[in-house]
């Protein structure tokens, strides 16, 4: 099953694409000429315009390149959209320094239109203290398009096209991963042995990437005036220090309880001491691992459209209008991800389906992103960025939903399965995350004085996740070049783009607590939240549930929920 991108455009040299590349460019000239006169209501409908027409450009690019690496009409229009989207960041700064002295409650008096896009305008606002000198902003733009933009071109490239020489052939790098989750031990080994041997073939100019990156990220914090990448990230999660300190606390708490958990693994993969990490994902207990898509779209119908008969209806479109491309090819990214796509009222969904359990959880997760997009698009277009730590509440209670289901009906096997695949899915956003935060945190930090070396890249990585993992890996089998893998730590626009699948993760999960107090009558309230996410910084859509997220005890409430699954894991263990 392959996705339909021709809702968008049939294809590059559909005439409607070209003409609304030149529609972008016309609107951002005009409002870049005019908007310091224009009424605000003028300027909003403008702004929803350009949005439009900005998210489908580009997006049918980066859908098109998502799927194959190597189109070159997709490189080519990627080429021609950034320029738009450069001078639409200079028609967001100078509204911002529009706004710099403003009172927006005072200008939304009167205008319906206004009162709904007030908290935009406050962030506008917000933003005049960090906009780039505007005889610089121009041409810092530009040179992002030959500086972080080509890298992270470059870094996708690298990825889709690199094979691994597994069982004397050589396949994509994405089929070996998925290797991981094999049944075989031999299997997992030789596709891990395979997987690092791959690396150092794309080692250097992946290095090249990521520094280039960061430094223009440490370049960008200057010249926009924050103190640091990890504020600028902050600002862009619209998530203050805080709340960032609290989920640290908690999550540094729980790595003692994460590191008994990967030595249970171990035990019930037949040996003692430390994980060996190519047995991370390994399948435990017995499930099937034989779904096909037409399993997983009634499994996810039935189980997920059971809480919400909205979300079941539109999987089933999902399926039926081809939003989603499943399979792993040559040329094809690994891993899996949503796009929303306001103007069309759906969304797109690239996955690496397998098979096994875990990919139907996959397809879950990035459906709720998906039922998340649905909900926002009740709301304008201007309101439905919503900031990468809510953008995980929709996936992780969807995958968790489904798991809860599922072991209802499970027999003890398929428990210790499910048990452990949700304590594993944990310890990623968790653990993992959190090396992979110490990882970014110690690369930014060094790049302010340095070119980094790959080798210097992975022994960071190993630091890393020694700090984290502990004596719950094996040293001596760890990932060097998870740095390489991730595609992450690649984002220019998003930096850090760690912690805020593990402020997801545990959000979630406290808002699936209140799902179980409250039954269905919680849907309304959830599907508000979910509508509301871009329309507040995160304190106060958390609030708006009764949720404080700047209180660790919050935090630790959620992770409660892994320790009593690991003590339900080691019962059914024990009586084996």
């Amino acid at each position: 099953m392959n996705w339909d991108l021709t809702k968008l455009y049939r294809d590059f040299n559909d005439p409607s694409y070209d003409k609304d590349i030149e529609d972008c460019k016309a609107l951002a000239e005009k409002l870049l000429a005019d908007g310091g006169d224009m009424p605000w209501e003028a300027v909003i409908e403008d702004l929803k315009a350009l949005s439009a027409l900005t998210l489908k450009t580009y997006a049918f690019a980066q859908l098109t390149l998502a799927a194959d690496a190597n189109c070159a009409p997709a490189m080519a229009a990627t080429g021609r959209v950034l320029p738009v989207l450069n001078r639409a960041k200079e028609v967001y700064s100078a509204l911002s320094m529009r706004l710099k002295d403003a009172d927006i409650d005072a200008l939304c008096v009167g205008s319906p239109l206004l009162h709904e896009h007030a908290y935009l305008l406050k962030v506008l606002k917000r933003d005049a203290a960090h906009v780039i000198d505007p005889a610089l902003e121009p041409v810092v733009l530009k040179m992002q398009l030959t500086g972080g933009s080509a890298w992270v071109q470059l870094r996708d490239q690298l990825e889709a096209n690199l094979t691994a020489d597994y069982d004397g052939k050589a396949i994509p790098l994405s089929a070996v991963r998925n290797l991981a989750y094999s049944p075989d031990a031999k299997i997992r080994r030789a596709a891990y042995d395979a997987e690092l041997a791959a690396y150092p073939k794309i080692e250097i100019p992946m290095a090249a990437c990521l520094n280039g990156i960061k430094g223009e990220a440490n370049t960008l914090t200057e010249l926009k005036h924050f103190d640091s990448v990890l504020d600028m990230a902050l600002d862009s999660a619209r998530m203050d220090r805080a709340t960032l300190d609290a989920l640290l606390t908690a999550m540094d708490e729980s790595l003692p309880m994460f590191r008994r958990y990967f030595r249970l693994k171990a035990k019930l993969l037949g040996y003692e001491g430390g994980l060996k990490f190519w047995d991370l994902f390994a399948p435990v207990g017995r499930m099937r691992g034989d779904y096909t898509p037409e399993d997983a779209r009634r499994i996810l119908v039935d189980e997920l459209g059971a809480f919400s008969p909205r979300m079941g209806s539109m999987i089933s479109r999902a399926f039926d209008e081809r939003w989603i491309d499943m399979y792993p090819r040559e040329g094809k990214a690994g891993g899996a991800f949503c796009e929303g796509m306001h103007p069309l009222k759906q969304s797109f969904v690239l996955t690496n389906f397998d098979g096994s359990y875990s990919a139907v959880s996959t397809l879950a997760h990035e459906l709720g992103h998906a039922y998340q997009n649905e909900c926002m698009n009740e709301v304008s277009i201007l309101l439905s960025d919503y900031p990468m730590p809510l953008a995980e509440t929709a996936s992780i209670f969807n995958e968790t939903l489904l798991a809860e289901r599922m072991l209802e009906k499970a027999d003890r096997d398929a428990q210790i399965a499910l048990l452990e695949q949700q304590l594993a899915d944990g310890a990623q956003v968790i653990v993992d995350i959190y090396s992979r935060f110490l990882f970014e945190s110690e690369v930014v930090e060094r790049r302010k004085n340095a070119v980094l070396s790959a080798k210097e890249l992975c022994n960071i990585m190993l630091d890393a996740q020694k700090k984290t993992y502990g004596d719950g890996l094996d040293p001596e089998a760890l990932h060097p070049y998870m740095w390489a893998c991730k595609s992450h730590y690649y984002a220019t626009d998003v930096h850090f783009y760690n912690f805020p699948y593990a402020f997801g993760q545990l959000f979630a999960l406290g808002v699936y607590a209140l799902y179980r107090q409250r039954g269905a009558a919680f849907l309304p309230d959830y599907e508000k939240l979910l509508r509301d996410a871009g329309s507040g910084d995160i304190r106060e859509v958390a609030n708006s549930v009764g949720i404080d997220v700047a209180d660790v005890d919050f935090w630790r409430t959620s992770l409660k929920v892994f320790e009593d699954k690991l003590n339900a894991l080691t019962a059914l263990a024990n009586n084996a």
